[in-house]
């Protein structure tokens, strides 16, 4: 059976972890953007001593705050960043790291209390079969939270225009040698990032509304983060889009229900849970 993956974006992802292992990031910023991500996540309904996973783990950063949590965590990677993630939490003796993709069967069906694969789904060939290979690892009743980037359904047609732009640019960028494709994306991060976020930040503080000018989310983190994103946004072969509705969509038919959004940025993380 051939495995849903693209090798030239899970070795892009093993490159970029083993570069940006989060061992950088400001403790304080790396838990408001992981209650960001987190901001629909029923907590309350786990099971004492929770076991779950996360998949398309990369260097471990939403694990490392997840593993203290719950009771067992499983770490699911298919690239070399796996070593990074092993390395990052060392410490934590209730996780465990299983090399490889999304539907390779790594657990066992019907066993899992929560799952979670954010900034992953979207980078696979079939994102709807990705979903459901998630969902068949959960117990009846568990829930599973996605991250997948938005179609800027909620942006203005200026906001998406300049989306395209940026895009024509990531199909030149990705294709760069490594260390090329670093440089590049670090200019990006200096000249694009970090000038009109800081901008944002200041507009913002004048009494304007900034959610509708690209980049502005950026406005409260760090340029370590921005490095980091623009790697990922940049230098990803395969990348795919869907507006909320989609989202929706492929979560029903995938076997969830109860499907709640995240009201604000980064869109769209979205929470089922399994029928």
């Amino acid at each position: 059976m051939k495995k849903n993956l693209d090798d030239a974006t899970v070795d892009s992802f093993g490159d970029e972890w083993s570069r940006f292992d989060q061992a950088e990031l400001d403790n304080e910023e790396a838990c408001r953007i992981f209650d960001e991500y987190f901001a629909v996540f029923p907590w309350d309904s786990l099971p004492e001593h929770a076991t779950g996973f996360d998949m398309g783990c990369g260097t471990g950063r939403w694990a490392r705050l997840m593993a203290p949590r719950v009771g067992h965590l499983h770490c699911i990677d298919p690239s070399r960043a796996l070593d990074v993630a092993k390395r990052m939490l060392a410490e934590n003796a209730n996780v465990s790291f299983l090399q490889g993709a999304v539907g390779d069967g790594v657990l066992p069906a019907n066993s899992q209390d929560f799952g979670y694969s954010l900034g992953v789904l979207h980078h696979i060939p079939d994102t709807l079969e990705g979903i459901r290979a998630c969902v068949a690892l959960l117990k009846p009743g568990a829930p599973l939270l996605v991250y997948l980037y938005y179609a800027f359904d909620n942006r203005t047609t200026l906001f998406k225009l300049a989306w395209r732009c940026s895009d024509l640019l990531r199909r030149g960028v990705h294709r760069l040698p490594s260390g090329l494709k670093n440089l590049v994306t670090d200019v990006l991060a200096a000249t694009l990032y970090f000038p009109l976020a800081r901008l944002c930040g200041l507009v913002e503080r004048s009494g304007f509304n900034v959610s509708n000018i690209p980049l502005s989310y950026y406005r409260n983190h760090s340029f370590y983060t921005m490095r980091t994103d623009a790697r990922d946004r940049f230098g990803t072969p395969l990348e795919q889009r869907f507006t909320r509705e989609e989202i929706r969509r492929m979560m029903l038919s995938a076997g969830l229900r109860d499907i709640c959004f995240s009201e604000r940025a980064p869109y769209w993380c979205a929470v089922g849970i399994k029928e």
